[in-house]
């Protein structure tokens, strides 16, 4: 039986898809005793976890190297392995294409795969972030093309990954998971395979779609707050009112009220994308997310913004956008990470590109990226760099690797669009927030 399988830690586990969400799965499942194969498509990771090679900065290097080695974790490109195990995470991308409909192909193509190879008392699971129904009406009539039936020979399940990447307290570990079964058999083995894995609570909700939801309604909470306050930061720099100190005088009241922070946008892979699932799915019930919608169009409009008060900024001291040197510090979308997945910083470089100005981007994190089919070097962080610049603009709030009193003390002129700076206690005319 397989409940005994997982309960023993006897069960192979298998992940499908070894990027920020799998394989700090992988990993944990591991480290709880159970035997763990990665899989993906790109034999660059599959080399480098069969190296112990970490690329993730939320596994620690020295966990994968010793699991590795201890033959607890593998990792394959060959999906006819799927067969040799007893339960299955999917965590492959479920991106939104140009139009803001979501991509299904990935997860769709993943389960064409397992169905081939499905075999009796196996627990599959879905973990990418998707719409509510895709788990009964999407993925479960293709792993029925096996001649299986679900809840009797097989079982499915929905558990929304929690993923916080560089977040120093919430690990995959400790953060408190959500499963929904197809049926009650699903539900049982799902959440006791996790609380075989985790040291956090796992909550059961009554049908996949709960949990579904819970995990769009998790973000689409943030992306509304967020374009508010961005709204906010707008109409306070043209009433010429501090913002930053706004939101710290609020936030001393001790309820009813939660801080959030403006800045040149939203990024990762989570905020700008989840909440347009469920978009995408109301207009099946003949209902726009109107809200939704609005807080999407606020958050888009925030790198055009930046780039505006930039211009405004170079106006009053005479100087032209065009031909200016622009120091952009920071292209990964959140602070003290490697992650440049729709990254605001990015649309803002593109814009001020786009306007013909010079810029130089100096990100700790990152050595080289793409934009526009264009292969960009960052640069080191040097006096010379920083006063050759027309106009510092601070994008991400990387704390570790800056010398951000180096840039105060030589910059022209700063645009701190995160407000890093106060925050560090550092302060001088030349600082301007957003």
């Amino acid at each position: 039986m397989l409940s005994e399988k997982i309960s023993t830690k006897s069960a192979m586990i298998g992940v499908i898809g070894l990027g920020y969400v799998g394989l700090p799965l992988a990993v944990e499942k591991a480290k709880a005793g159970f035997k763990v194969l990665g899989f993906d498509v790109q034999k660059r990771k599959v080399d480098m976890v069969n190296d112990g090679c970490n690329y993730i900065g939320d596994v620690v290097d020295k966990d994968l190297r010793e699991l590795v080695r201890d033959g607890k974790l593998s990792a394959t490109f060959d999906f006819d392995r799927l067969s040799e195990c007893d339960v299955i995470a999917i965590c492959v991308p479920t991106p939104l294409n140009r139009y803001k409909q979501p991509d299904l192909s990935y997860v769709q193509s993943t389960a064409e795969e397992i169905s081939k190879r499905l075999r009796r008392e196996t627990l599959i699971v879905l973990e990418s972030t998707t719409y509510p129904g895709t788990t009964e009406e999407v993925l479960k009539p293709i792993l029925e093309k096996s001649g299986l039936k679900c809840e009797e020979d097989f079982y499915l399940a929905f558990s929304p990954e929690r993923v916080d990447p560089g977040n120093a307290l919430y690990k995959t570990k400790n953060t408190p998971k959500v499963v929904g079964g197809i049926g009650p058999k699903s539900s049982e083995l799902a959440k006791m395979l996790y609380e075989a894995v985790l040291n956090a609570p796992v909550f059961v909700t009554k049908s996949p779609k709960e949990a579904e939801l819970s995990k769009i309604l998790e973000n689409t909470f943030r992306i509304v707050n967020i374009a508010l306050i961005n709204e906010m930061a707008i109409v306070a720099e043209k009433m010429n009112i501090d913002i930053w100190q706004t939101i710290e005088a609020a936030a001393t009241k001790p309820f009813g009220f939660m801080p959030f922070y403006p800045g040149p946008g939203v990024g990762g892979h989570c905020i700008p994308i989840d909440p347009f699932y469920l978009t995408y799915k109301a207009r099946e019930y003949d209902y726009h997310t109107r809200l939704i919608e609005l807080a999407g169009e606020i958050n888009d409009y925030m790198p055009e913004y930046v780039v505006h008060r930039v211009m405004n900024l170079l106006n009053d001291k005479r100087k032209c956008l065009k031909c200016s040197q622009v120091l952009l510090l920071g292209i990964t979308y959140k602070g003290d990470i490697d992650d440049l997945r729709e990254s605001p910083a990015l649309k803002v470089l593109k814009k001020l590109l786009d306007k013909g100005a010079q810029v130089r981007v100096v990100d700790p994190y990152v050595e080289e990226f793409d934009i526009e089919n264009q292969r960009i070097k960052t640069d080191a962080l040097t006096v010379d760099l920083v006063r050759n610049s027309d106009i510092v603009v601070i994008t991400t709030a990387h704390k570790k690797k800056i010398d951000y009193q180096m840039i105060v003390q030589n910059a022209d002129l700063i645009f701190d669009t995160k407000n890093i700076l106060r925050s560090l206690g550092l302060s001088g005319e030349n600082i301007v927030t957003l």
